[in-house]
C-alpha cells in the first residue's frame, strides 16, 4: 500500500471513529485545539493529516495513532530458524545477518564421543539451558550445568559436546573476529 494510498484512508477512518463514539466536530475541536473547519477538512480528505494534527485527536479518542492511520501490523516476530545437522548435534541460527556476532541454540544428543579439540580465530561464550554440556578447554575439562556459562578463546584448544549421561541443550555466541561478550550489570547496592 503507498503512502498516498494510507492517507486518503485517515479521514474516513477518523470520522468513522468520530461517529462510533458520538462526539461532535466542535466537541472535538474543543478537546484538541483544532479548528471544527480543519477536523471538516481532514474527515473529507481535503486537508492531508499531520502528526500535529493525528496526535491530539489520538488523545481526544483515547485510541493508538496506528489506529488513527490504519497502519499495517507488524509482522511476525518470531525468528523461524532452519534447523541444521553438523557434527552429530542440531544448531538453530538466531541470528539472519551473516557475519559479524552468530548466535545458535545446539541441541547435542546424549552419546559418548572422545574429545577431539581444535582450534580457530574467534571468540566464543556458551549457556547451558537443560542438562549438561562437558566443555574441555586447554587443560581444563569442565561439566557445565543448566544456568552456568563459559567464555573463551577460540584459539585456545577446545571442544564441548555431551556428557554421556543425556542430552544437553545450550546457547553458544560466537564472534568469528575475536569479538567479545559485554555483559552490562548493575552494581550491587549497600
Amino acid at each position: 500500500m503507498t503512502t498516498d494510498e494510507v492517507l486518503a484512508g485517515v479521514g474516513p477512518r477518523l470520522r468513522r471513529i468520530r461517529k462510533e463514539r458520538e462526539v461532535t466536530l466542535a466537541a472535538l475541536s474543543e478537546a484538541t485545539g483544532i479548528s471544527v473547519s480543519t477536523l471538516s477538512r481532514l474527515e473529507s480528505g481535503l486537508r492531508r493529516p499531520s502528526l500535529e494534527l493525528l496526535l491530539p485527536i489520538a488523545q481526544a479518542h483515547q485510541v493508538p495513532l496506528d489506529e488513527l492511520v490504519g497502519a499495517p501490523p507488524v509482522g511476525d516476530p518470531r525468528v523461524r530458524a532452519k534447523p541444521i545437522q553438523r557434527y552429530g548435534r542440531t544448531l538453530y541460527p538466531l541470528t539472519r545477518q551473516p557475519g559479524g556476532l552468530q548466535a545458535y541454540k545446539m541441541v547435542e544428543p546424549q552419546r559418548s564421543v572422545e574429545p577431539d579439540p581444535r582450534v580457530h580465530e574467534g571468540y566464543e561464550w556458551l549457556y547451558v539451558l537443560s542438562g549438561k554440556l562437558r566443555l574441555v578447554l586447554g587443560e581444563h575439562d569442565v561439566v557445565l550445568t543448566a544456568g552456568e556459562a563459559a567464555e573463551f578463546d577460540t584459539r585456545v584448544p577446545h571442544w564441548f559436546g555431551s556428557t554421556g549421561e543425556g542430552p544437553v541443550e545450550f546457547l553458544s555466541l560466537f564472534g568469528p573476529q575475536g569479538e567479545r561478550m559485554h555483559v552490562r550489570a548493575r552494581p550491587k547496592r549497600a
